[in-house]
Order: structure tokens, then C-alpha cells, then sequence
């Protein structure tokens, strides 16, 4: 449960207050247990009673004062004498305060330097010890934002940089198909570049946002696979399915075809009788992407050297984009590749 509310202004002042309210009631509150109902009212005690509340403000004044002003400017000048004499300043301070207020105002109870120093040297030390505290928590909620600010920006960076991995390795691929087909002066050439005019306006206009919505990335996924068959012909058997696929819900660009394209450079060439299956769902928030090729390791080192961004980049997004909401298992032997990943969307 995200307990974002608690760092509204309204509510941390709230707080505050709620805080200074209890912490100088406490006398009262304790004091209504040992009151003694025969007690002669004395002169001062309207006067006492008004000291009291100017002394609490003197305390709360001090406590921020300390927290915000003059930590931070010993932080930054890093004295310890300028920390001492601000101490004696602040104790001194409140001493002429309470004297003042006592001379003009308290006429039958004198001020009593010993007195003042038996009675508030524990608060005085509370506010300090309290107020360096709360700076500390501050200061460290500070840290910690700033670097998640960071972490943020950094990992925002690196996504762009591995998705722009992607589309000149794609449009790679795909131009190679395209001189395959013009060799053969092949009918599909003319189709095939309607396809491909499509895959491109889709790598211009779309990939630029964060997410699109699922079916647009499985429509760019089939015209991939579509403009394979049209290249590889009977030579390839590939079996595609997409099922369930829900419009409302979004996916990171490009995420999957690095998969479907793995399979196309490693399941093809010298593979005798090379098969590709490509099987994606989606239900209940829950996609299942699954993609299967045969596979002999000498011919991938081989293609593994010359081209391709390898599965790594894939990865990487992965872990960026959905951490612990999604799951990638590949399997590999010599004779067979499987990529099965889940992922959660939102």
C-alpha cells in the first residue's frame, strides 16, 4: 500500500502541530492527577500560566531554527566551533527570554538563575537532540530522493539507448530480405515493400512513446513474420498463432521482435528442414510469449560474430521495464531453442 498522502505539505504540518500540541499538554495532563483541590490560587499563576506558552513557542522556535538554519550552515562550513557557539548563543538566548519575561510580567515570583537552569536544561537538550534528529531524517530523505531521481534518469537513458539498438538492426534484416527477393526478381518484391513501408512507419511514429498498445506491437510482429515467408518460401515452415489479444492493454515497443528475429537468424541456413514457432496470448493481464527454433551451435558462433545485438539487450530491458513482473526462460541445446516469457502488464 503506497503511502503517498503522508509527504503532502498539509499533512506533514498537521503533524507537526498534532506533535508540539501533545508534548506541551503533557504537564497539564499529568498534573490534573496530583492536583490538590484546596490550593490557594497565588498571584503569578495567570502570569506563569501565559510564560508557559511563550516559553513552549520559544522551543518550537528554537527547534526549527536549529533544524533548518543552523545545521545546514555548519554543514556546509564544517566548524565545530561555530557549532558550540551557537549552542551557548541559543541557551543564551532563551535565558534572557525567560529573565525579560519575568521582570516585567511575573512581579511576585523573582528569576532565579539556578531555577532556570534546574528546570530547562533537559528541555533544551531534548529540542537540540530532537531537532538534529529530524534534520538527519530529513537530510537523508533528501539523499535518497536525489538518487532515485538519478537512478531514474539513468535507467530512462539506458532504455533509449537499447531500444535504438533495435530499429537499425531490424531495418537490417529486413533490407537483406528485400535484396534477396530483388535477386530473384521475385513478384512479392512490390508487396513486400508495402510491408515494409508499413514496418517503417510504425518504427517512425509509434516506437517514440513509452508504450503502445499490445495488438499494434503483435501487427508488427506478423508483418515481420510475414515478410519472412515471403523470402524463405517452402524452403521454412513457420507457425505463428496470437491469441486473446486484449487492445487495451500496452507493451513496451519493439520488446518481442528481437525473439522472432533470433529465431529467423538461427533457426534458417544450413539447418536441414528448419521449422519456427511463434505462439503469443494474453489473458487476464497475463501475456505468454513463446517462440521455438531449431538451433546447432557451430552455424550460430558463426552468425553470432558477423550480426545481431544478441539477447542481452532483450534482457536488460526486461529487468529495466518489469523486474520482478515478468519471467524469461531459454533453453538451448544442440538441436532445438526455446524462449518462453511472461509478463504481467499493467
Amino acid at each position: 500500500m503506497k503511502l503517498s498522502w503522508i509527504n503532502k505539505k498539509w499533512v506533514i504540518v498537521v503533524l507537526h502541530v498534532l506533535c508540539w500540541v501533545i508534548l506541551f499538554s503533557l504537564p497539564f495532563l499529568l498534573r490534573s492527577y496530583t492536583r490538590d483541590e484546596h490550593k490557594t490560587p497565588r498571584p503569578d499563576d495567570i502570569a506563569l500560566l501565559h510564560f508557559y506558552f511563550v516559553s513552549s513557542c520559544v522551543w518550537i522556535v528554537l527547534f526549527y531554527v536549529h533544524a533548518f538554519v543552523f545545521l545546514r550552515f555548519v554543514q556546509r562550513r564544517k566548524k565545530l566551533a561555530l557549532f558550540a557557539g551557537f549552542e551557548v548563543l541559543a541557551l543564551a538566548s532563551v535565558y534572557i527570554i525567560h529573565w525579560v519575561y519575568f521582570k516585567f510580567f511575573v512581579i511576585h515570583s523573582p528569576f532565579k538563575p539556578a531555577n532556570f537552569f534546574v528546570y530547562n536544561i533537559f528541555p533544551y537538550l531534548f529540542i537540540l537532540a530532537s531537532s538534529t534528529a529530524y534534520a538527519m531524517v530529513l537530510e537523508r530523505q533528501r539523499i535518497t530522493q536525489i538518487a532515485r531521481q538519478r537512478e531514474t534518469e539513468t535507467l530512462k537513458s539506458e532504455l533509449l539507448f537499447l531500444r535504438s539498438q533495435v530499429s537499425p538492426h531490424f531495418m537490417f534484416n529486413v533490407l537483406n530480405n528485400m535484396v534477396a527477393l530483388a535477386r530473384k526478381k521475385s513478384d512479392l518484391l512490390e508487396p513486400s515493400l508495402i510491408k515494409l513501408s508499413a514496418l517503417m512507419r510504425y518504427m517512425l511514429y509509434e516506437t517514440d512513446e513509452e508504450k503502445v498498445p499490445l495488438e499494434k506491437e503483435v501487427e508488427y510482429i506478423q508483418s515481420y513474420i510475414d515478410l519472412q515467408r515471403q523470402r524463405f518460401g517452402k524452403n521454412l515452415i513457420v507457425n505463428s498463432s496470437f491469441e486473446h489479444i486484449d487492445g487495451a492493454k500496452e507493451i513496451e515497443p519493439m520488446l518481442l521482435i528481437p525473439f522472432v528475429e533470433n529465431a529467423f537468424k538461427h533457426g534458417t541456413g544450413m539447418i536441414e528442414n528448419p521449422e519456427i514457432n511463434i505462439c503469443l496470448q494474453e489473458t487476464n493481464a497475463l501475456l505468454q510469449f513463446k517462440v521455438c527454433n531449431k538451433f546447432i551451435y557451430a552455424i550460430a558462433e558463426i552468425k553470432d560474430k558477423n550480426s545481431g545485438i544478441g539477447l542481452n539487450n532483450v534482457k536488460r530491458r526486461l529487468n529495466l521495464l518489469y523486474g520482478k513482473n515478468h519471467t524469461l526462460n531459454i533453453t538451448d541445446s544442440n538441436g532445438g531453442f526455446t524462449v518462453d516469457l511472461q509478463i504481467k502488464l499493467t
